[in-house]
Formats: C-alpha cells, sequence, structure tokens
C-alpha cells in the first residue's frame, strides 16, 4: 500500500519547481523536497501545517527554536516571521514535507460543532509528534491526485477532516481562534490581508485598523499580539523578503528591487536589508545564488 513519505515523494519529484516546492490541484496544499541543507529561509509565514516525512529542519520565531524531523508536525497559528532551514537533506535521503494552508472559514465551521475547548496557548508556532488521524487523512488526499476527476468531487471533504483532525487534536484550541468570527485573530487576518495585497504602497494605520474594524490604537495592540510585530515593521519584512526574491530570482539591482518593493531612498533599503539579512543587498544575493548553484 503506498504510504505518505511514497506518494509526497512522487508528487514532489514530478512537479517540485526550483525551490523544491511542488504546488497540487489541491488548494492550499502543497509538498517540498530539498536534497541538501539549505540556507536561511526569512519569511512571514501563512497559518499553515507542514507533516515533516523525511530529513530535518529548524524554524526561529523570535529568540524561540525548534527543531523537528520525520514524523513531526510544525503548526503556526497566525501570520507570523519565521526563519527556517533545512537541516538534514540528502540526494539519497531528501527532505520530504507535506504542507496544508489552514482555511480560517473551515475552521470556524467544525469549531461551531466541536465541544468548547479550554483557554488557547497563545504560541502561535509550535512542533508535536503527527497524530495518526492527520496522516491517515493527509495520505487519502495525496491519493486523489492519482485520480484528478475524484478531486472536485473528495478533495473539500478530505481538506475538511484534515482539519478536524487537527481541530481535535492537542493544539485544537489555538487554530480554533483562527475561526472564530469577529475575533481579533479574523479581524487582524483582514488587515494582513490588506498587507500582503498593497505592501509595495502607503498604507496608513487608520486604513488597516478600518479594514480590521477597530481603533487605530486598539489595532496597533492587537495587531502586535497576534503577528509578533507592529503592522509597520509588518509591512517592512513583506517589502524585504519580495526584495530578497527579486534580486536572487530575477536578478535585479539592489535600487531597482528597492524601488520596486516601495522604497524611496536606497540606502535605507540597504540598511534595513542587512539588518535583516545580515549581508549586503548585493552581497546576499551572490551568497545565495552560489548556494543554489553548489
Amino acid at each position: 500500500m503506498t504510504t505518505l513519505l511514497a506518494a509526497v515523494r512522487r508528487h514532489a519529484e514530478a512537479h517540485g519547481n526550483a525551490a523544491g516546492i511542488a504546488a497540487t490541484p489541491i488548494p492550499g496544499l502543497s509538498t517540498v523536497r530539498a536534497t541538501a541543507p539549505s540556507g536561511l529561509l526569512h519569511d512571514v509565514s501563512r497559518p499553515l501545517v507542514c507533516l515533516v516525512l523525511q530529513g530535518g529542519k529548524q524554524v526561529t520565531m523570535g529568540t524561540r527554536a525548534f527543531a523537528f524531523g520525520a514524523g513531526d508536525s510544525l503548526l503556526i497559528t497566525a501570520d507570523v516571521p519565521t526563519v527556517s532551514q533545512i537541516t538534514r537533506a540528502t540526494v539519497a535521503a531528501p527532505y520530504l514535507s507535506l504542507v496544508l494552508e489552514l482555511d480560517p472559514a473551515v475552521i470556524a465551521d467544525l469549531g461551531a460543532q466541536m465541544p468548547a475547548e479550554a483557554q488557547a496557548d497563545p504560541m502561535p508556532v509550535r512542533v508535536d509528534p503527527t497524530d495518526a488521524e492527520t496522516a491517515d487523512a493527509a495520505l487519502r488526499l495525496m491519493r486523489l491526485l492519482d485520480r484528478p476527476a475524484s478531486i472536485p468531487v473528495l478533495g473539500a471533504q478530505l481538506v475538511r477532516e484534515m482539519h478536524y483532525w487537527l481541530l481535535a487534536g492537542r493544539h485544537g484550541a489555538a487554530i480554533r481562534r483562527l475561526g472564530w468570527p469577529d475575533g481579533h485573530v479574523e479581524r487582524i487576518t483582514r488587515a494582513v490581508a490588506l498587507l500582503r495585497a498593497e505592501f509595495a504602497g502607503p498604507l496608513p494605520v487608520e486604513r488597516l485598523a478600518a479594514a480590521a474594524g477597530m481603533s487605530p490604537s486598539s489595532f496597533h495592540q492587537h495587531f502586535r499580539a497576534v503577528t509578533s510585530l507592529s503592522p509597520l515593521q509588518f509591512q517592512k519584512h513583506l517589502r524585504l523578503i519580495e526584495a530578497r526574491r527579486l534580486l536572487v530570482s530575477e536578478g535585479l539591482s539592489a535600487s531597482g528591487a528597492a524601488f520596486a518593493v516601495g522604497y524611496e531612498s536606497v540606502p535605507q533599503f540597504t540598511r534595513e536589508y542587512g539588518r535583516l539579512f545580515g549581508l549586503s543587498p548585493a552581497r546576499d544575493a551572490r551568497a545565495t545564488r552560489g548556494q543554489a548553484a553548489a
């Protein structure tokens, strides 16, 4: 019988892009494959669950580092800045994982039908062994890829089941916060969506607060509580991460990348880029391309 590891390996090898990421026809579901340890990857992660099936990885949020490997799941329950690195991967035994973005609408619907949970731990990043029920639902979801005609009929049902087992697990209360109608997390999520869509332009805090349905002072407080950053810091992270992609993947100059993501001052861009990534834009791009070539 096909195992989850074999199913993920087959899809990842057949469909992975240059970064080793392979999307699937099922919205929010993708696989990740790497044949060597990676450099540091800075990101503002969306809420997701990552089932590691082979190899190892480390994710840092703030001052806390989480190391995990085969049989573990990484759960992120808010839009938060992370630094990740694949730590164990070889050609013979590549790093392989399955990633599912969490859907607040599904969580809200399921949460209304499930017993109330105790107060959630506010920590937005956590690692634990993968539950057998979650892994089983993931395997049945991957098997649909071999029968594309089944995906429109059964895909959403199995995604929903996977969410159910996550909600029924040890961190169900933390996940449920994503689906609370008109709760603080849901309101901040609306502002985050606006930031992700328009990060290169000016976004006054009043407009973000209005999107969240909060006063500016209340919005600022709850935004930091959910994401660990101020709105301005969050926007800056999005700009710098996109600038790095433009430098490395599309070969833009430092000034070209700076202006493309909304900076008006190249020296300011260079300073802030160096603070986040540890190198100047040009040196970082050269080093990252060298790692990829190696």
